[in-house]
């Protein structure tokens, strides 16, 4: 049995559900309320000492940060994700890494209230999250303009960009961001949004409260 431990507005959590579904891999999933504060529950602790979300039980292991787990997908089953040719995993990386490790993590949850708290309220958390989230679709918006980009973030075929891509898009949605300033990546986000799999994978079907 493959176990995720996820809050199903997570990013992070939706990245790798996108990534199970899309393998056809079967798991029982485990809410953590981030709204509850239960990723700071002991139990939570214990199987992600970073007090995250997701966590995934595979394999007889217990992985943690969502583009480690779908690395590991990818090469536990793979190739998938990430290109053969080492220039095209580069950008394929550098395009994953320009969401989850420079948007998302200053966008999140805890980051966007400890805004608003410490600015007295001058800063409201959708102000903060509209403002970063617009800054880097702006510099990724401008990295699909490079030839290998296809149907895409990288070519004809879905990589780890992508998954990325899709939960970042949503985050975006629901702050109001503008999204007509960024055509190439809405157009990308709607291809991959017809793709079952990962429309399986959308919040609002992984709601537990829906």
């Amino acid at each position: 049995m493959i176990t995720l431990y996820d809050y199903w507005r997570s990013s992070a959590s939706y990245r790798v559900r996108i990534a199970l579904n899309l393998l056809g891999l079967p798991y029982e999933s485990h809410p953590v309320d981030l709204l509850a504060g239960d990723q700071r529950g002991e139990s939570n602790l214990a199987r992600n000492p970073q007090g995250l979300v997701p966590t995934l039980e595979i394999d007889g292991q217990t992985l943690t940060q969502s583009l480690a787990i779908i690395e590991y997908l990818d090469e536990t089953h793979g190739p998938l994700w990430l290109p053969k040719d080492p220039p095209g995993r580069a950008r394929v990386r550098t395009l994953s890494y320009a969401i989850a490790m420079e948007i998302a993590p200053i966008c999140n949850l805890s980051v966007r209230r400890h805004a608003a708290k410490i600015s007295h309220g001058d800063i409201t958390a959708d102000d903060w999250q509209r403002h970063y989230i617009t800054k880097g679709f702006a510099a990724f918006e401008s990295m699909l303009t490079q030839p290998q980009t296809g149907r895409y973030c990288h070519g004809d075929q879905i990589t780890m960009a992508d998954l990325c891509l899709v939960p970042q898009v949503y985050n975006a949605e629901r702050a109001d961001v503008d999204m007509t300033a960024f055509p190439r990546l809405t157009l990308i986000n709607g291809a991959l949004q017809a793709v079952p799999a990962i429309a399986a994978a959308h919040p609002d079907r992984a709601n537990p409260a829906a």
